[in-house]
């Protein structure tokens, strides 16, 4: 079993890796994957492809459970917003192993579609009747 903490929600999930429905967004076990799976929102304009930095997010704790960035992801992120130390593509960081994993959804991330940015995945965050 593995345990993510989503920050700054700080919920936590515990995951059995072996078991998580794939949903095609992000590689297998990703963020992205577990986030869809219990319901938390990454915002992902690409579809999870590795194809914008819309999924960034940092891990705080556990990187020593996850997959080593690549080249592609590590090209990518030169372009995210707010790079930090920690900064993955959700997408793209997946569990190699069972572990404990912290993970903060940047602000600028977790505002846009809460405050009424759209989202490619989502559609409009306003509702139709409030516009």
């Amino acid at each position: 079993m593995a345990k993510v903490t989503f920050l700054p929600a700080n919920k936590t999930f515990e995951i059995d890796l072996e078991n998580l429905p794939y949903h095609e967004h992000g590689k297998p076990k990703s963020f992205l994957d577990i986030a869809i799976n219990v319901g938390m929102h990454i915002e992902h304009a690409c579809g999870g492809n590795c194809a914008c930095t819309t999924c960034h997010v940092v891990v705080k704790e556990g990187a020593e459970f996850l997959s080593e960035m690549d080249d592609d992801e590590a090209d990518k992120l030169d372009m995210a917003a707010d790079l930090q130390l920690g900064s993955r593509l959700g997408c793209q960081v997946f569990f190699e192993r069972d572990g404990d994993a912290v993970i903060e959804i940047p602000s600028w991330n977790r505002n846009y579609v809460s405050e009424g940015g759209g989202s490619i995945n989502l559609g409009d965050a306003i509702p139709a009747a409030k516009k």
